[in-house]
C-alpha cells in the first residue's frame, strides 16, 4: 500500500484497520432470507459478458445481499474484494489505469473524495445522481451517496448516568472524564469528527482537544468501534464514541438481555454530531462502465434501498421513502452538524492532526 500523496506534508496513514467481524450465523441467515424475500418478484436478464469487479469497503453481509440482488435482477456477475476503504483507495492509486476494479463501495465519503481528487473516478449517470439528495453526492458527480450513519455516545448506565455524559464533543477533553472515555483513533469513522472539530474551532484547538481526549482515554484507545461497543457494554469503560449502528448490531447479536449499554446523541448541530455518508463510484479505468453504472443505479433503486433497510448493518437508507427495520431515530429527525461533503474532504487534515497527537 502506498501513502496518499495529495499533500506531501500530510501523508495518508500507512496502517490497516481491524477487519469487521462477521455477525453470528443466525443473523447472517436472517439477512440472506430477507434478501431472498425481497428478490422473489424480480426477473433475471440474460448474463452479460465479463465480470464486474467490486472493491468493497462496506460491511460484507450487506454488500453480499446487494450483490445477490443485482446479479439476480441483471444477470451480471460480480466479483467482490473486501478490505478497509483506505486500503482499497491506496491500492487503486497504486494500480492506476491498470486497476482491475470497476466499482468501489465505501463506508465514508473521504476515500471517494480522495480518489476523485486524483481523477480516478468516472462521472455517475445523471439519472442515478438524481435519486439521492445532491448534498449527499459528490459535488462533481463522480460518486453517489448510498446510505448514512451518525456518530453517538455509547454508555453503560451502571458506570455513568445520562445526565453525566458530555453534550458537546469539546467536553470529551474535560479531565473529569479521565479513565471513563473510549474512542478508536484509527477508525475512518472517527476522522470526520476530527475534521468537523477542526473546521469549527481551528486546527490548533483540534490538536489540543485530541491531546486532551488521548489523556482522558488512557488505555481505552481501541482499534475499532466493535471493541468500544463490547468494552462499554461489559462495563470495562464508562462511555465511548461510535456510529449508531454498532449498538444496534450488538443488540441484534446479543439479544436485549445481553445489552447493558445505551446510546445518546450530542447536542443538535454540535461538531461531534456528524452524519457520515457511505457511497460508491466507478473507476475511470473500468472496462465495464455500462454494467458499473447499472450497479450504482441498483444501489439507489427501491429494491437496493430495501435490502439496506432490512440488512444487519443498521445503516440509514438514503431514500426517504425507505425506513430501517430497527427502531432507530428517524433519519429526518437527526440534527447533525451541517458540515458538507466537500468540507469533510479527503480526511488528510484529520489524519495529520491524529498523527501529530501521537494517535496514529
Amino acid at each position: 500500500m502506498q501513502p496518499h500523496d495529495r499533500d506531501a506534508a500530510i501523508p495518508r496513514p500507512m496502517y490497516r484497520l481491524t477487519a469487521r467481524r462477521a455477525l453470528c450465523p443466525l443473523l447472517a441467515l436472517a439477512a440472506i432470507a430477507a434478501a431472498v424475500l425481497l428478490l422473489a418478484a424480480c426477473g433475471g436478464a440474460s448474463p452479460s459478458k465479463g465480470t464486474l469487479i467490486l472493491y468493497n469497503g462496506q460491511h460484507e453481509q450487506t454488500t453480499d445481499a446487494l450483490v445477490a440482488g443485482f446479479e439476480k435482477t441483471t444477470g451480471i456477475n460480480v466479483e467482490v474484494r473486501n478490505d478497509d476503504e483506505d486500503t482499497l483507495a491506496d491500492e487503486i492509486v497504486t494500480e492506476g489505469s491498470n486497476s482491475p476494479a470497476d466499482v468501489i463501495y465505501t463506508e465514508n465519503s473521504p476515500a471517494l473524495e480522495y480518489l476523485q481528487s486524483k481523477g480516478l473516478l468516472a462521472p455517475v449517470a445523471a439519472s442515478t445522481l438524481a435519486r439521492t439528495p445532491s448534498r449527499w453526492n459528490s459535488p462533481q458527480g463522480d460518486w453517489v451517496g448510498v446510505s448514512a450513519r451518525v456518530s453517538v455516545l455509547i454508555y453503560n448506565p451502571s458506570l455513568i448516568s445520562a445526565g453525566q455524559l458530555p453534550t458537546k464533543v469539546s467536553e470529551l477533553a474535560d479531565p473529569k472524564y479521565n479513565g471513563k472515555l473510549a474512542f478508536a483513533a484509527g477508525e475512518t469513522d472517527f476522522q470526520p469528527i476530527v475534521t468537523s472539530y477542526a473546521r469549527t474551532y481551528g486546527q490548533a484547538a483540534a490538536l489540543k482537544w485530541l491531546e486532551g481526549i488521548k489523556a482522558d482515554a488512557g488505555s481505552h484507545v481501541y482499534p475499532d468501534n466493535e471493541t468500544i461497543a463490547d468494552e462499554v457494554n461489559r462495563g470495562a469503560v464508562a462511555f465511548g464514541v461510535v456510529n449508531q449502528y454498532y449498538w444496534y448490531r450488538m443488540r441484534a447479536e446479543l439479544g436485549a438481555s445481553g445489552v447493558h449499554s445505551k446510546i445518546a446523541y450530542f447536542a443538535p448541530h454540535d461538531p461531534g454530531y456528524v452524519l457520515d455518508i457511505s457511497g460508491a463510484g466507478i473507476l475511470e479505468s473500468s472496462t465495464h462502465k455500462t454494467a458499473a453504472q447499472r450497479f450504482l443505479a441498483f444501489l439507489l433503486s427501491k429494491q437496493g434501498q430495501e435490502i439496506i433497510a432490512h440488512s444487519i448493518s443498521f445503516e440509514y437508507p438514503i431514500d426517504d421513502g425507505v425506513n430501517t427495520v430497527a427502531p432507530e431515530t428517524p433519519f429526518d429527525q437527526l440534527q447533525p452538524n451541517p458540515i458538507t461533503i466537500p468540507q469533510l474532504g479527503d480526511g488528510s487534515t484529520a489524519i495529520a492532526l491524529l498523527r501529530e497527537a501521537g494517535l496514529l
